[in-house]
């Protein structure tokens, strides 16, 4: 009988040739594994069942390593994001020196590495979207690509370490949206042809799923946001990748909520008289945060120069540092602990300066031209406006909760004008769907008035400048081969 061909292998490490033999060796087992896989799927005799499964393996395997990806990426966040809280209470000095050095390096990463992923994410992917027909479809390769996977990490990790007020949700997006473009990208030319763009649609709700553990937010999310596709055409492919990601990472982590449970039982009925004006001051907020960062970011635009734009960063990093510090420490950070603090302790009440600083922080952090995401700081803005409204009513526990979450998809929705992502998105994050008459009424009112500031959405037009670079690079590219 034959011994394994893995146990011919010799155990020297040190000659070339045995080495050289090893190598051949492996290769030889793996073509034997590969033999013996294709023979299995040639003896199944249903054609249609084979077709659909190599249409679904591409899914499947980006969906797994999806997962894998937000939750080591997730953890990561979260370590730096309570280092940079542990040393800010040691010695808050620190941050003086801290905040400026890691936003330029952050900046910098980004500027020499990887200049696409800067920012969220989310405008990047509708970009790459958008160009996934024949004529541009070798232009998403600047969107998505291993390489801003990287630097989209290092920088925003970064980020938060120096305080900056960022979210990982937004930068999971395009980094799912990116491994499932690589993937297809790895496909030979005799594989079943597999839509690009529905592999990356797939990766970007499959990120948004696994980032939250909302997997019905995922869907809706790409079907509101992401595509306006006709929704049977990608249904199994997004189904099957929103569930196996987000599978992939609850057996890491656990059953586990974004927020948890917070009251909301005995609501008095009344209380939606007080909802709709903070739905529509938190979606007045979102938008008009929005608005803050497309104008600085327009101006910023004149700043071409490598050294000044890292000096801008710097600026931005010193003068966060400087308000956390002199004014409040709630200014840095994500902003989760907003909300965790204000629906799970009975220290529910805010100050008036917590939701300026919840704006002033995601302004300089998102402007200085590093990468972080501004999901979380919109929940934060929104739920430190519910929390500071309630101060003005005698309103019970559960009450003011209610008041915080319709603060978080008011605000939510007004940066992203997408209602029903946001709704679905806090109503999965809490497990309460006692209160989606309020949640859904809040989206609604945060949509209209959020036009009032702006008729697009912040990600619309970021979508716009991207797609402009991509287009102006090319025409860079090209008449840089006709001059050599």
């Amino acid at each position: 009988m034959q011994a394994p061909i893995i146990s011919y292998l010799c155990p020297c490490k040190t000659s070339y040739i045995c080495k050289l033999e090893n190598k051949e060796l492996k290769l030889s087992f793996f073509n034997i594994l590969r033999k013996k896989i294709k023979s299995k799927y040639d003896s199944i005799d249903n054609t249609n069942f084979k077709t659909n499964l190599l249409n679904a393996l591409p899914f499947w395997v980006g969906a797994i390593i999806t997962g894998l990806v937000s939750v080591l990426y997730a953890t990561l966040f979260s370590w730096a994001e309570d280092a940079s809280a542990y040393i800010f209470h040691q010695s808050q000095w620190l941050f003086l020196i801290i905040t400026p050095v890691t936003f330029v390096f952050a900046a910098w990463l980004v500027l020499k590495y990887s200049p696409f992923a800067r920012g969220s994410g989310i405008p990047q992917v509708t970009a790459a979207i958008e160009l996934t027909n024949p004529k541009e479809k070798h232009k998403v390769r600047d969107l998505l690509s291993l390489r801003v996977v990287f630097i989209k990490i290092a920088s925003s990790l970064t980020m938060i370490f120096g305080g900056a007020a960022i979210g990982r949700e937004g930068p999971t997006i395009q980094i799912s949206a990116s491994i499932f473009k690589k993937i297809n990208d790895f496909l030979p030319d005799w594989y079943p042809k597999v839509s690009k763009r529905n592999m990356i649609v797939t990766g970007a709700a499959a990120g948004l799923a696994s980032a939250f553990n909302t997997p019905l937010g995922g869907i809706v999310f790409a079907i509101e946001e992401l595509t306006k596709t006709h929704f049977s055409y990608f249904k199994s492919a997004l189904l099957t990748g929103v569930i196996i990601a987000g599978l992939t990472a609850l057996n890491i982590l656990g059953p586990y909520l974004y927020l948890g449970y917070p009251e909301t039982i005995n609501i008095s009925k009344w209380l939606v008289l007080i909802v709709i004006p903070v739905a529509i001051l938190a979606g007045i907020a979102g938008s008009g945060m929005g608005r803050l960062i497309l104008w600085l970011l327009d101006k910023k635009k004149y700043l071409k120069k490598r050294g000044v734009l890292l000096t801008f960063a710097a600026v931005c990093g010193l003068a966060l540092a400087l308000i956390a510090i002199y004014v409040d420490e709630r200014a840095f950070g994500s902003g989760k602990e907003i909300m965790q603090t204000t629906l799970f302790t009975p220290n529910k009440e805010v100050e008036w300066s917590v939701p300026f600083l919840r704006i002033i922080g995601p302004v300089l952090s998102f402007s200085s031209g590093a990468a972080g995401g501004i999901f979380a700081p919109s929940l934060s803005l929104g739920a430190s406006i519910g929390a500071f409204s309630s101060t003005f009513f005698n309103l019970s526990g559960s009450e003011v909760n209610l008041l915080i979450l319709c603060g978080m998809v008011a605000a939510l929705t007004g940066i992203t004008r997408s209602p029903f992502t946001s709704s679905i998105l806090v109503i999965e994050m809490t497990n309460d769907h006692g209160m989606i008459f309020y949640i859904m009424m809040t989206a609604l009112a945060a949509n209209l008035v959020a036009t009032l500031v702006s008729k697009r959405s912040f990600y619309d037009h970021l979508k716009d400048k991207f797609l402009q670079e991509v287009h102006l690079n090319e025409e860079k590219e090209q008449r840089n081969v006709i001059s050599q």
